[in-house]
């Protein structure tokens, strides 16, 4: 079983954000797969596996800093409805 990613030094090795990279989107050690990607494979089916074969470049450390990222991003105090 893969090893967790506690320590958030851990997480901003993995995910970078660059201007010059995928117009600033955060991405997975500079390799241009926005996080973003590697959540639609997820959501989609895809398993750790699944996508650590389609894309060799990818360690499954790097699939575990995306969820903590995303995790992360979706620790809010409260949510609201906007007007619209």
């Amino acid at each position: 079983m893969a090893q967790q990613l506690n320590d958030p030094t851990d997480l901003l090795a993995r995910i970078t954000i660059d201007p010059e990279i995928c117009h600033g989107k955060p991405c997975i050690r500079g390799l241009r797969y926005p996080v973003e990607t590697i959540l639609e494979l997820l959501s989609a089916g895809m398993t750790h596996e699944d996508i650590l074969a389609d894309y060799d470049d990818l360690e499954a450390q790097d699939i575990l800093a995306v969820l903590d990222f995303a995790a992360r991003l979706s620790h809010v105090k409260r949510m609201r409805k906007l007007r619209g």
